[in-house]
């Protein structure tokens, strides 16, 4: 698992700081500071890939609605069916919040 390679108290510390953030705007201040603008909309396209995919959309309807390239999707694709389960995870709990 990869996640044992990423483990470390440095990587630690940087999401506990990111788990502190309070609100969207500290997020986007605090992701301005940390990363650039392209870094930045690649996770974000990223996770509409993720979203979309879910939805059960199209490559063809994906590449059309994100930009992103077929090399993206299907690496996203490939997080969904093989990864940790998190953006499954990511989506319920935004679900939830959603119905609230």
């Amino acid at each position: 698992m990869q996640i044992e390679k990423l483990r470390g108290q440095g990587l630690d510390h940087f999401f506990e700081g990111i788990l502190s953030l309070n609100n969207l705007e500290e997020c986007y201040a605090f992701f301005d500071d940390v990363c650039t603008v392209n870094e930045i909309q690649s996770m974000a396209q990223r996770f509409q890939v993720a979203k979309m995919l879910h939805e059960g959309k199209t490559y063809s309807v994906i590449e059309t609605e994100t930009g992103a390239s077929t090399a993206t999707i299907s690496r996203v694709k490939r997080s969904l069916n093989y990864g940790n389960d998190m953006y499954e995870v990511v989506f319920a709990r935004m679900e939830q919040d959603n119905e609230k």
